[in-house]
């Protein structure tokens, strides 16, 4: 796996959660309640994911 910067990535720098998503506009509030983080908005660019800037998840575009 690539690191969004063009370094290569180790286990311990993967994303901490991965969801596949069908959009390329999707919105992350890191799990909502207590512990999350404000609503962020996010679009998946040509390299088909985007990773959270607070919680490092990362959203993957799949096709239906």
């Amino acid at each position: 796996t690539a690191h969004p910067r063009g370094l290569p990535m180790t286990a311990e720098q993967e994303a901490p959660e991965v969801e596949e998503v069908t959009e390329r506009r999707i919105s992350c509030d890191g799990g909502g309640g207590a512990l999350g983080h404000p609503k962020v908005w996010l679009t998946i660019g040509d390299e088909g994911w985007v990773e959270c800037g607070y919680c490092d998840k990362r959203f993957v575009l799949v096709k239906e």
